[in-house]
C-alpha cells in the first residue's frame, strides 16, 4: 500500500479511537484498516497503537507520529491542490461551540454560510464541556474563558463583556446594590463549570485591579439556561455575557446592577491543531465565524 495511504489510515485511526468506526469512514474492510496500521508499524521499527476490544489509542511514540502525519499529510494535499486555488472550498468540517453562542448566534446565521460555500458540510457539537480536537476527531473549536497550555493553536477573536443583573423582583425583594460591599446582603446563583465543578467567586475590576469576594447562594447550576432562568425567577444575581441577555433586559425581566463594578471580559478564542497547513474550508470558516461573532457578541 502507498505509504501516504498508510499514513492517512493511522490518522483516521487515531482520531476515531476505533478500528471500525475508522473503517467505516474510509469507506473499507475492518480487516485492511488493522493490516495497514500493522503494517506501518513494521516499517517504523515501533508500536504507534494501544489496542483493547474496543477501544485504541496512540502510545507515546505514536502520538509524535501522528503529529508527524498530520504535517506530512497536508504538505501532500498542498502540493495537490498548488494550481487548484481558484477551486470552491470543499468538504466537511467537524466544529464545536459552546451551547449558547451555537444555538443563539451560529446556528441562525449558519445558512448564509452554507449558501457562500455550497460545497462545504458541517458538523456542529454544541456543548459546553471541553471536547479533545484529536480523540473527538474535530476540526476547530470555540472556547470562551481563559485557555489552558493545551498545545493548541490559538486564534483570539476578541474579549466578551460581562454584567451583572438581578430580577426586578429580586431587586423588589434584597434592594438594589449600589456598591460592592453591598454583595454581603445579596444572594448569587453559582455557577459549576461543566468541566471541572469549579464555582468562581463574585468577581468585579476596581481601579484596573481585579477584586473578588464569595457570595452566599443557596442555588448552583452548571448550565447557561438554568443560570438565566434562575436569575429570571429572582433566586440571586449572575455575573453573564451581555450578548445571553439581551433579550431579557429589552423586556424588563432583567436589570443590570453594578455597572462600574463589571468583571473582566473572557477572551473567545478558536482553537485547532495546526499553525500552518489549514484547509481553505478551515480558513474560510474561521474568518466567517469570527466575522459573525464581532458582529454578534460584542
Amino acid at each position: 500500500m502507498d505509504r501516504i495511504d498508510l499514513f492517512r489510515i493511522f490518522v483516521r485511526v487515531v482520531e476515531c479511537s476505533n478500528f471500525t468506526r475508522a473503517a467505516d469512514m474510509l469507506g473499507m474492510p475492518r480487516s485492511s484498516v488493522s493490516a495497514a496500521v500493522q503494517e506501518l508499524e513494521g516499517r517504523v521499527g515501533a508500536r504507534l497503537l494501544h489496542r483493547t476490544t474496543r477501544v485504541v489509542s496512540p502510545t507515546q511514540d505514536g502520538l509524535a507520529f501522528y503529529e508527524r502525519c498530520r504535517r506530512l499529510i497536508a504538505d501532500v494535499e498542498e502540493a495537490e491542490n498548488v494550481f487548484r486555488q481558484t477551486a470552491a472550498p470543499s468538504g466537511r468540517l467537524r466544529i464545536d461551540v459552546p451551547g449558547r453562542i451555537g444555538r443563539l448566534v451560529i446556528a441562525p446565521a449558519l445558512p448564509e454560510f452554507l449558501d457562500a460555500y455550497p460545497e462545504i458540510d458541517i458538523d456542529l457539537g454544541v456543548t459546553d464541556r471541553a471536547v479533545n480536537l484529536v480523540e473527538d476527531s474535530v476540526d476547530c473549536v470555540l472556547r470562551v474563558g481563559p485557555l489552558a497550555d493545551s498545545g493548541l493553536i490559538a486564534r483570539q477573536i476578541d474579549d466578551l463583556p460581562l454584567i451583572n443583573v438581578a430580577s426586578p423582583a429580586y431587586l423588589l425583594r434584597h434592594g438594589m446594590p449600589e456598591a460592592p460591599e453591598d454583595l454581603r446582603d445579596h444572594l448569587a446563583i453559582n455557577y459549576a463549570s461543566p468541566s471541572s465543578g469549579r464555582i468562581e467567586a463574585w468577581e468585579w475590576v476596581e481601579d484596573g485591579v481585579i477584586k473578588t469576594r464569595p457570595m452566599r447562594s443557596r442555588v448552583a447550576v452548571n448550565s447557561a439556561e438554568a443560570y438565566i432562568a434562575c436569575c429570571v425567577a429572582g433566586l440571586g444575581l449572575i455575573q453573564i455575557p451581555a450578548y445571553d441577555v439581551r433579550d431579557h433586559l429589552s423586556a424588563g425581566e432583567l436589570v443590570e446592577v453594578l455597572p462600574s463594578y463589571r468583571a473582566e471580559p473572557m477572551p473567545v478564542t478558536l482553537l485547532y491543531p495546526h499553525r500552518q497547513h489549514l484547509s481553505r474550508r478551515l480558513q474560510v470558516f474561521a474568518d466567517w465565524l469570527e466575522a459573525l461573532l464581532r458582529q454578534r457578541l460584542l
